[in-house]
């Protein structure tokens, strides 16, 4: 694991990403722009599963927002890598980066099999939980993602 990690701390992106002051902040916008859209559209959707604005059909608001959550999703893991880049032997060490990411691909599995299944459509599976379970992943997501800035 070590080779790959030093290959990849001394590629062109990875220089790019330590010593380009504008392409990194470019990139880290990227990556919150990628965040809000894939966080604002799945707590919306959530929301709803959880209860709020009961008279909007969960199936029109998944038509919308699944695809701009997965836009962000995209969006969010390519600038995110790129991001990582910049340090990789430090964010493999830090568990909490380990933690977000492992969080990453259960809400992302939790969303393919509750979308893959047409869950929303059978209301006795208890969307509530689905939507609350979804919502308090990406949270996790989100405070662990942060909580790297203020992790040496």
């Amino acid at each position: 694991m070590e080779p790959l990690i030093d290959m990849l701390a001394v590629s062109g992106p990875a220089q790019m990403m330590r010593t380009g002051r504008w392409v990194y902040a470019a990139v880290s916008g990227g990556h919150v722009l990628g965040i809000a859209l894939l966080v604002g559209a799945i707590a919306s959707l959530d929301l709803r599963l959880i209860g709020l604005w009961p008279t909007v059909p969960v199936p029109d608001l998944a038509q919308v927002l699944v695809p701009v959550a997965a836009t962000g999703l995209i969006l969010a893991m390519m600038t995110g890598l790129l991001l990582f880049l910049a340090g990789p032997a430090d964010y493999l060490q830090m568990r909490v980066f380990l933690l977000k990411l492992t969080l990453i691909a259960c809400g992302a599995g939790h969303a393919v099999w509750f979308h893959s299944t047409n869950s929303f459509t059978r209301p006795n599976i208890g969307l509530w939980r689905v939507g609350l379970l979804s919502l308090l992943m990406w949270l996790a997501v989100l405070i662990c993602g942060r909580m790297l800035a203020f992790i040496d």
